[in-house]
């Protein structure tokens, strides 16, 4: 039960609730305003700015020393990791790029390692709606779904094919014009773990 359940026994939310959710949401502004950046630039050049990612990731930290951090520093450290190991295995075969990577653990600093493992399920799941209505578009879901089954054999066999035939794989079988911009949906993802506080 968190503080706002306890000051209104009636199940009504109260304008103290909502003053204390805006107070509590107000201290991720920052991360949303350098997610905002990121996806934007994203969507534009399909590359996210090395100084936008290091900005996240040294304001997350920096930010966990402070009183009215979102999480303190061994959350903030633990989350960039968490967030980092996440979606490395991503970058190694070739799905993401480092921005990409730099993006999670970036937004690990700002929620923790919990709350960044929400974040990461829902991106890739809002990545796959995404990706899906993409292929649709284009006329390439079945040349999608193809070249996904030929990337899962080879990831489900990485021991007898190796990393870099699966990373070749995974190059050759791309099934759409462009790369997904992935700030778009982990801003998409941190919007909706964000309102379910």
């Amino acid at each position: 039960m968190d503080l706002g359940e306890c000051l209104d026994v009636t199940g009504r939310t109260s304008g103290l609730q909502y003053m204390i959710k805006a107070a509590i949401l107000a201290r991720y502004v920052p991360l949303l305003a350098m997610l905002i950046a990121a996806a934007i630039t994203d969507l534009r050049a399909r590359r996210i700015p090395n100084w936008l990612t290091f900005s996240m990731l040294i304001a997350g930290l920096g930010q966990s020393f402070l009183s009215i951090g979102t999480v303190g520093p061994v959350a903030s450290s633990t989350g960039l990791l968490t967030g980092f190991v996440l979606s490395l295995p991503l970058f190694v075969i070739g799905a993401v790029g480092a921005g990409d990577v730099k993006i999670m653990a970036g937004v690990g600093a700002w929620v923790g390692p919990m709350p960044v493992v929400a974040v990461f399920a829902i991106t890739q799941i809002i990545g796959m709606v995404i990706v899906l209505a993409q292929a649709a578009y284009q006329g390439k879901l079945r040349t999608l779904l193809t070249n996904t089954t030929v990337l899962t054999i080879n990831l489900v066999h990485l021991q007898d094919v190796g990393i870099d035939h699966a990373r070749a794989t995974g190059q050759s079988c791309r099934s759409l014009e462009r790369y997904l911009p992935f700030a778009v949906p982990v801003l998409l993802a941190l919007l909706v773990i964000l309102a379910r506080q």
